[in-house]
């Protein structure tokens, strides 16, 4: 398959005569074999099956290799939530004394997940401007960094990462480059294209896209060569004792091993896996991806173009405006669109933004984002309402900070909503 939709529609699972020809539940926890040899074997990972569903499942495979085929990958898995998918793409590769650098310019979840709780673990982080210069993300490098994150549009804040700048500098430190693709989603942007080593994925947002399932993803790319580092990365070039001394390098090679160790390992240990319902719920929003995407984008630029003429607005950040300053790295990496999320600011700050969101009737306040439903928030209040004011700014959220996720009704509908509420202030 090399056309997008086809892979949205019939990626990851081929029914063989009189199966199935939608992705099966397979909701059971345990699998049934005839001898404890057969069992052992899996537990040796010396043969490919299923035996828990905390480690794998059927139903959850088949939608990860959808999204592996999306993206163009060799290895995916699927955790149960984004969050869970951000933390074990780190700790796959961290370890207590180690360090990593990130844009600072990413979802206040994971902002706090690598400030705070990763560093009660020992992992430090150090956060860059995403429009840093090579220079300046270079300086952030420590003997121990072991990885550079970023997020290909920043949630809230919107801006755009230059991945080829960031992923030279990484390759230039010997370490991979993990960019969250949450918000274009693999169909309007493939970072693995443009130098990236591994993606992870909100699958809750636009991948399902209905607000019916929490869940994650994390994708590799199959081309960051672990073994050319052992000493930096010893969990994936050493025995693990913990599977009879198996080299996750050696016995998969590098475009398997970092896969198979996060689900063979971290998996194991931490539980966060999927439910088999939600995989399959995801797959049912993945099959209209590719047409739900575009409208989304289409109703947000409306929108966004709405606001930027208002004069009750202060400001506006949407990357698809031709006014961005991102248009350049817009046309670089998103030239199919970019996200039906918009930022704005409200003359009146504040105040006037608890006001406008108080009178809105269509577009619902939601702690959510990219739904077929529109909603909105207003972060410092709301999913950044932990962080100093330094932080927000490092975030690149400001106090009167609007944020819509403008969904698929008619764009009309919206405009009229918001335009009401703007003058109800």
């Amino acid at each position: 398959m090399s056309k997008m939709g086809t892979k949205c529609v019939q990626g990851g699972y081929t029914p063989k005569n009189g199966e199935p020809r939608q992705i099966p539940i397979i909701q059971s926890t345990t699998f049934k074999y005839d001898t404890s040899e057969d069992m052992g074997k899996l537990f040796d990972l010396e043969a490919d099956g299923y035996f828990y569903t905390r480690l794998a499942n059927p139903t959850s495979d088949y939608v990860a290799k959808k999204i592996c085929e999306m993206e163009g990958g060799t290895a995916a898995m699927l955790t149960s939530s984004g969050m869970a998918a951000s933390f074990l793409a780190v700790f796959n590769i961290c370890s207590c004394g180690d360090h990593f650098v990130s844009s600072s310019a990413i979802y206040g979840g994971t902002y706090n997940l690598f400030a705070v709780t990763l560093k009660r673990m020992g992992i430090d982080v150090t956060f860059v401007s995403p429009t840093a210069s090579e220079e300046e993300i270079n300086s952030a490098f420590r003997p121990n960094t072991k990885l550079l994150f970023g997020e290909t549009i920043a949630n809230p804040a919107l801006d755009v990462l230059d991945i080829e700048k960031f992923a030279h500098v990484a390759h230039k430190n010997g370490v991979p480059l993990i960019i969250d693709n949450t918000f274009p989603t693999p169909v309007n942007c493939r970072p693995f294209l443009w130098g990236a080593d591994i993606v992870t994925h909100a699958t809750t947002k636009y991948m399902d896209g209905h607000g019916s399932a929490v869940g994650g993803a994390i994708v590799d790319s199959g081309k960051f060569d672990w073994t050319k580092y052992p000493d930096k990365y010893p969990g994936l070039c050493t025995p693990d004792e913990s599977y009879h001394g198996i080299t996750y390098t050696e016995r998969f090679g590098i475009e398997g091993a970092y896969i198979t160790k996060a689900v063979a390992q971290l998996m194991r240990d931490l539980g966060v896996a999927p439910a088999p319902m939600n995989s399959f719920l995801l797959n049912l929003g993945l099959e209209s991806l590719h047409v739900r995407i575009k409208k989304h984008c289409e109703n947000a630029l409306a929108v966004a173009k709405f606001l930027e003429a208002n004069e009750n607005v202060a400001w506006v950040k949407y990357p698809g405006l031709d006014s961005s300053p991102d248009k350049p790295l817009v046309d670089k990496y998103l030239k199919d669109g970019t996200c039906g999320v918009v930022s704005f600011g409200i003359v009146g700050g504040r105040e006037a933004a608890s006001k406008f969101m108080k009178s809105l009737k269509v577009i619902a306040i939601e702690t959510h984002v990219a739904d077929a439903r529109s909603c909105c928030l207003h972060p410092a209040t709301a999913t950044h309402r932990q962080l100093s004011d330094k932080e927000l700014e490092e975030c690149g959220v400001s106090p009167d900070l609007i944020r819509v996720s403008v969904g698929l009704e008619d764009a009309e509908d919206l405009i009229a909503d918001i335009d009401a509420a703007l003058k109800n202030i």
